[in-house]
Order: structure tokens, then C-alpha cells, then sequence
């Protein structure tokens, strides 16, 4: 699973115009007294490299030119040139309108939308010590600026006249779109509240942005240093030479030469346990995984941390008169509400439990065919499905990567798709300087020649980048400034030493593609304003654009575009994608399984009333909760623990929202994928037509419309869960039929007797 849009964290949007305002209710006069145009100041001078949009093409970021020393300095004239350009909105005599109000509101905040996109940035990908001590001191500053501007009754109160006024005024329909957002977010954040009430979200909002941050960087600390290190080379048996020398290699950075270091990637399983043979090996390096960050496994302890978040965040929503986080988190997402979220995913529950029990089953008669005599574990578990894969399916994965070379994947795998489908071309270019040497820029050409933006992909695995799969931008797209995107991937693909061929697992396929299909809804961007530019979607939509363009990794003519093996040139053979695609149904019990049950606990932490999230406050009551919590969803935990456990998910604990109620998302999302699958199928595939279609009714629409109504401008019908359900092998008289979705009927769940 990808965590994509983490990169650009919260902060980011919070200082920009998208960010989230507060005040009590109050009648908003012509002009306010007590912010004459004196009162606001003059707003000061921007200096230093961020106070202009670079000269560099697309305004990229010149790294050459940005040192660290120029990070705090940057925010802190940023967040005064802002502050003063709110306070002259304020003190405007002119009675509020729409341009003076919320056009101008959304205009602030760009030397510090500059800085903290760059920086931001690279706190994910390339963090140094410096970075994260400033991550940890300018964090619970930004949050108390953007409460600075945003919990202001007088700012509110312009906000409010003219969207009060909304019924009267002639608008686009993104003006619309805009100032419904802007009020909106506005009185989620507080504006509604008392004074009382905006005091303590001011002090909730700053605790949770330090909390937030520290979790983060101690779950990549515990990442890092739980690596598990070998020292007989013979307990390495299995692994390929090229993962050996990667081992050894990271022993010897860990200053243990002579030795192998196995890092850890984000997930609890482990991409190495399926060819490793030393079961006890396999057991160490599962549970090295399994128990870092949780004080079993020397790596640190984030559980009082994430038990002090939850419990903020639930007393934060009762302050909204909210029961729950989950219910007040959930106000903008397509699924409106917990309910919805929660009967969405328990319906696929029994089907789950009982593929989940019978592919153990399986696997424990095939360990006994190989003469052992234990039953399944977790860390056995990848080893023998891909036994019974190999034997069920005839598929090799080792032999597969052989077809899979990462720049022949990018370029004329992902590239390729993006010029049948939508025209694009791409030109590969050295003069624009990176954040660090393994990033290659392109940029990328719209179907008439122009140029759509610049893409940065950056690929590979190292100690400075956080855990998973992402993509953000640099610069985001606006008419309103004139701004084409500039948009970076990051991935984190183990690295072959030097001089042996770059080759990348199926899955890593799967990713490179998904991650460009954030990178695509960011270019095709058509939005006048920032705030609703591109990817500022929904939690529970953005990830769909993504999940639909890994549809594209089997299409015969990408795959015989791209797949050809490293040593001979010969396209991968049609029988082996034959059973790849056959293989697609196998392991589901495990691979969808995990997701349901992080996104399920996610669901538990924070659907805590007050009272019973302030009572969860030492390291046992968490574990204790979090086994009840696991022990709840109905699925066999024992055997398929989460994707993530509560003291590593990032997703939902180290953002001060982030996924947060929202790691469903990707189920959510699978649902508009698989559906959208099946149109592309049944409308001929991989055309121009099809895909200038998509680009039309999706990709090009950021966050302007209802998501309901933007699918059904694409398929011309509301979503329909079955497409998931039957990709996932989940039907088969376990499960029942499934209704066409819409705004309310995945809150129905099937009667038990029909499942």
C-alpha cells in the first residue's frame, strides 16, 4: 500500500489558503472599526532565496542555492508576510466580497507555501539531523500561526458575510467551489466555537503537531535501527547474490563489516522472508518488524505517543460536539461518515475470514509436503503461498524481476502508457539540479507539444527517506499565478550494487505505475486556484486515479513495450502474465486481509469516545487495546497481523490528520478502481479515447465537484462494489450481492444469513 500524498504534509496546506480557519459565529459590518487600514501594518518585504518563485524552469527548486540555515528564517518571514496580509483583509473598509475576501485569503501565504513544500519534502525523502531538529521546532509554530489567522471572529466574519451572501452573487462554478471550501473549512476548524472552546483547539492543535512529528521521526529511527544483522553468511541461504551484497554493504555503513544487515521496509511483512530458508532467520526478522517502536525490540517505544494522539484528537471532536475523531474527521470524505466506512468494510468480512482460514490450510499441507512439522506463521507464510503459487501457477517471481529493469519500467512501461492513453511525452533532462544524485527529472509534454510540468522520480531505498510510496508536488498548479506542476514520485526500491543490473519486483512494478497515477492527476490539473488544484481530493478518492493506472502493467501492448529481459532482450512470455493474472486471486486471505485489519484498527483508535481514549495512557493498556481491537474485526490476526501496527502507522499517527479514520480509504478506493476497470474493458482498453475521456471527467477536475457526481460523469453510473469483490475472489455465494454504491448505500451491510 502507498502513502502517497503523506509527503505534503499537513502543515503545508495549513499555512496556505486551504488551511483551517476558526471563529465564533459573528455578523460581519462594512467595515470593521477596530482594524482600521493602520492597524494592519505594512506588509514586509520579502528577502532570502524563498521570498520570489525560482528562475529555474517551471519554477523548480534550485537545491544548489538552498542551505538548511535558510529554513526557519524562511518560515518566520513567511509566516509574518502572511499574518500581514490577513490583517489587511481585516482592515478593509470595503465591505466584504468575494475577491477581497476570499480571492485575497487564498493569495497569502506563498513565501511559506514555497518553503514548506521544499522542505517538507525533504524531511521525507533525504532528512538529515538538522532538518528534524527544525521539523520539531518550527511544527507547533506553524500550527500556532495558522490558529493565529484562522481563529480570528473579525477574519471569520468577512468569510462568512459573503459566503452568506453566496444565493445572490454570479460565480464560476470553482469560485463556488471555493468559497464554499474556504467557509467550510473554516468552521470545521472552530470558527463556530466560543472563545473557550478556540483557546483549547489553539493548545490541541499545537500538542497534536508536536506529538505528530516526534511519532514520525521515531518510527523511522526504530525503522532503521531495527536491521537485523546476520553474522554466518550460510543463514543467508536462499537470498539472492545481489541482496546479499545489499546486506553486507549496509553492515558495513552500520560499522559492522564482515557482517549482513537486513533493514526493515515500512510494512510488518518483509520483502526478503519469501526466499529466505533459515526459518529461525525469518522469525527474527518478522518480529524485528513486528515489534519495533513497541519497547520489545531495543528500537524505541512510540505507544505513550500515539495513546496521547488519540486521546487529543477525541477530545478535540467533543469540542465540535462530535462523538468520536472518526465522525468529525470524516466531514469532507465521499463516504460522509464511519458508518458508511465501517459497514463498507465489515460486509466483506465473513468471505475474508473464511479465505483467510483456508488458504492456512493450504499452506500447512504444503509445509508438511516438504517435510516440516510446524503450521504456518507469519514469517512462513509469504514462503509457502509463493510455494503453492510456484506449483498451482508454474510462476517464478525471481525469474520475472529478470524482465523487470527499472528504467525500461519508467520509460517505456509507465511513459508509454501515458502517451497511448493521454498523448504525453517526456524528454529526460540533467540541467535541473535535485535534493540528491538518484533523482531523475523529465519533463513532460502535453499531446500538442506544450509543455504540462515537470516530474521528479525518485527511486530508491535509503536511511534518510521515511518508509513507503508517495507523491507531491513542488509547485502546484494555478491559473490564478500561472503555474505549471512540478511533481515528484518517491519510492523505495532496494538499490543493486554497483555494476549489477537494476532490476525490480513485480509489486515494485505495480508501484511505479500507481505512484504516476498521482503524478498524472497532479499534471493534468485545470484549476484557477491552488486550494482545489489537482490531487486536493478527498482522503477516500484521492488514491483511486492512482490504483485505476496499475491496470495498465499487464496490458499486452504496454507490457511488450517495456518487459524485455535484461540479458537476451526478449519480451516476457504471454504465459507467464497469463499466470500472473491467474495468480491475481491467490493470497488474498494475507494481501487484502492486512489492509482490512489496519484499516479496521484505525477505525477502533479512533472511533474512542473521550473518556475512553483519556483512559488508554500507558504502554500496556495500549497493547491491551490494541489486541481487542484486532481480536474484534473477526479475522485470523494470529496468523495475518495488520499492515501496520498501531506503534508504525505512520499513515494515520504521524500527520496531525493525515489518514487518520481514513486508512479505509484504500479499500474505498479499490471499490472506484475495479469498477472503473471494467469501463475501461468494456470500452476498449488502452485508446486515446478512453483515456481523454478519464483525463476529462477526473484527472483534470481536482477537488471543483461532488466525487459521486465526477464518477458518474465518467462511468455514466454510480460505483458498483461487485468489480472489487470478484477481483479479490470474495464472491462464490459467501458474500452478498452487492447494489450499485451511492451516497448511502454502502452504510447498508448484508444480513449475516445472506453472507
Amino acid at each position: 500500500m502507498r502513502t502517497s500524498l503523506l509527503a505534503a504534509s499537513a502543515l503545508a496546506s495549513l499555512v496556505l489558503a486551504s488551511g483551517t480557519p476558526v471563529a465564533a459565529e459573528t455578523k460581519a459590518p462594512a467595515a470593521h472599526a477596530a482594524h482600521a487600514p493602520a492597524a494592519a501594518g505594512a506588509i514586509p518585504k520579502a528577502t532570502g532565496y524563498f521570498a520570489a518563485d525560482s528562475t529555474l524552469p517551471f519554477h523548480a527548486p534550485d537545491f544548489t542555492k538552498i542551505k538548511e540555515a535558510d529554513y526557519v528564517p524562511a518560515f518566520e518571514q513567511g509566516m509574518a508576510i502572511q499574518r500581514a496580509e490577513v490583517a489587511a483583509i481585516v482592515a478593509n473598509r470595503a465591505a466584504p466580497t468575494f475577491e477581497n475576501t476570499i480571492v485575497a485569503y487564498e493569495k497569502s501565504g506563498r513565501e511559506l507555501g514555497r518553503v514548506a513544500r521544499v522542505f517538507y519534502a525533504l524531511t521525507g525523502a533525504n532528512t538529515t539531523d538538522g532538518l528534524d531538529a527544525i521539523d520539531e521546532q518550527m511544527s507547533p509554530r506553524l500550527a500556532a500561526h495558522s490558529d493565529a489567522i484562522n481563529l480570528d471572529p473579525a477574519f471569520f466574519a468577512r468569510v462568512k458575510a459573503v459566503y452568506d451572501k453566496r444565493a445572490s452573487m454570479t460565480m464560476t462554478p470553482e469560485d463556488a467551489r471555493l468559497l464554499e471550501r474556504t467557509y467550510d473549512r473554516m468552521v470545521h476548524a472552530g470558527a463556530m466555537l466560543t472563545p473557550e472552546q478556540r483557546e483549547r483547539v489553539k493548545a490541541i492543535n499545537s500538542e497534536l503537531s508536536t506529538l505528530a512529528t516526534k511519532y514520525g521521526q521515531d518510527v523511522r529511527q526504530a525503522t532503521v535501527a531495527g536491521a537485523v544483522f546476520v553474522t554466518d553468511k550460510a543463514q543467508l541461504k536462499g537470498l539472492s547474490d545481489a541482496d546479499i551484497a545489499t546486506a553486507a554493504k549496509l553492515a558495513a555503513e552500520k560499522g559492522k563489516p564482515g557482517q549482513w544487515a537486513i533493514a526493515l521496509q515500512n510494512t510488518t511483512q518483509q520483502p526478503l522472508l519469501p526466499t529466505m530458508e533459515n526459518r529461525p532467520l525469518r522469525e527474527r526478522l518478522f518480529n524485528a518488524s513486528l515489534h519495533r517502536a513497541d519497547g520489545q525490540a531495543g528500537t524505541g517505544d512510540t505507544r505513550v505517543l500515539l495513546a496521547k494522539i488519540a486521546a487529543l484528537r477525541a477530545e478535540k471532536a467533543s469540542l465540535f460536539g462530535n462523538p468520536d475523531w472518526a465522525t468529525y474527521a470524516m466531514w469532507d470524505r465521499m463516504a460522509k461518515n464511519p458508518k458508511t466506512a465501517l459497514d463498507f468494510m465489515n460486509q466483506m468480512v465473513p468471505a475474508l475470514a473464511a479465505t483467510q482460514r483456508r488458504e492456512a490450510a493450504e499452506l500447512d499441507a504444503q509445509i508438511k509436503k516438504d517435510g516440516g512439522d510446524f503450521t504456518v506463521k507469519p514469517w512462513d507464510w509469504y514462503r509457502y503461498a509463493n510455494k503453492v503459487k510456484a506449483e498451482r501457477y508454474s510462476l517464478d517471481e525471481d525469474k520475472m524481476m529478470e524482465y523487470f529493469q527499472i528504467q525500461k519500467v519508467l520509460e517505456d512501461g509507465v511513459f508509454y502508457m501515458a502517451n497511448q492513453l493521454y498523448g504525453l511525452s517526456f524528454k529526460r533532462r540533467t540541467d535541473i539540479p535535485v535534493y540528491h544524485p538518484d533523482v531523475w527529472t523529465y519533463t513532460v509534454y502535453d499531446s500538442d507539444g506544450t509543455e504540462q510540468g515537470l516530474f521528479y522520480f525518485d527511486p530508491y531505498q535509503r536511511p534518510s527517506k521515511r518508509g513507503g510510496a508517495w507523491m507531491s508536488n513542488f509547485v502546484e498548479q494555478s491559473f490564478l499565478w500561472g503555474n505549471k506542476p512540478v511533481i515528484y514520485n518517491v519510492l523505495n526500491i532496494p538499490k543493486a550494487p554497483e555494476g549489477s543490473p537494476q532490476l525490480v519486483s513485480y509489486d515494485n512494478v505495480n508501484t511505479m505505475f500507481h505512484e504516476f497515477g498521482h503524478a498524472l492527476h497532479g499534471l493534468f490539473a485545470d484549476q484557477k486556484y491552488e486550494t482545489l488544484s489537482g490531487t486536493a481530493t478527498a482522503r477516500d478518492f484521492v488514491e483511486y486515479p492512482s490504483q485505476v493506472h496499475e491496470m495498465w502493467v499487464t496490458d499486452p501492448k504496454v507490457l511488450a513495450n517495456y518487459a524485455r529481459h535484461y540479458k537476451t532482450g526478449d519480451t516476457i512470455p504471454a504465459a507467464m502474465i497469463d499466470k500472473i493474472e491467474a495468480a491475481g486471486k491467490f493470497n488474498q486471505g494475507y494481501d487484502f486481509g492486512e489492509t482490512v485489519e489496519a484499516a479496521l484498527l484505525d477505525m477502533k483508535w479512533h472511533a474512542l469516545s473521550p473518556q475512553a481514549a483519556a483512559a488508554i495512557d500507558t504502554p500496556e493498556e495500549v497493547d491491551a487495546f490494541e489486541a481487542k481491537a484486532l481480536g474484534e474485526t473477526g479475522l485470523e490476526v494470529g496468523l495475518i497481523p495488520p499492515r501496520y501496527r498501531s506503534t508504525y502507522f505512520n499513515h494515520i499517527f504521524s500527520d496531525p490528520e493525515g489518514y487518520s479514520a481514513g486508512y479505509y480509504s484504500y479499500l474505498w478506493t479499490q471499490m472506484l478502481d475495479h469498477d472503473s476497470r471494467k469501463w475501461f474493458t468494456d470500452n476498449g482498453g488502452l485508446t486515446r479515447k478512453n483515456g481523454d475521456h478519464y483525463r476529462a471527467t477526473v484527472l483534470s477536475r481536482g477537488g471543483t465537484m461532488d466525487y459521486f457526481e465526477m464518477f458518474k460523469n465518467f462511468a455514466g453510473r454510480a460505483p458498483d462494489i461487485q468489480p472489487l469483490l470478484e477481483a479479490r475472489g470474495l464472491t462464490g455465494g459467501t458474500t452478498a450481492p452487492a447494489k450499485p454504491a451511492d451516497e448511502c448505500c454502502m452504510a447498508k451491510k448484508a444480513e449475516p444469513a445472506k453472507k
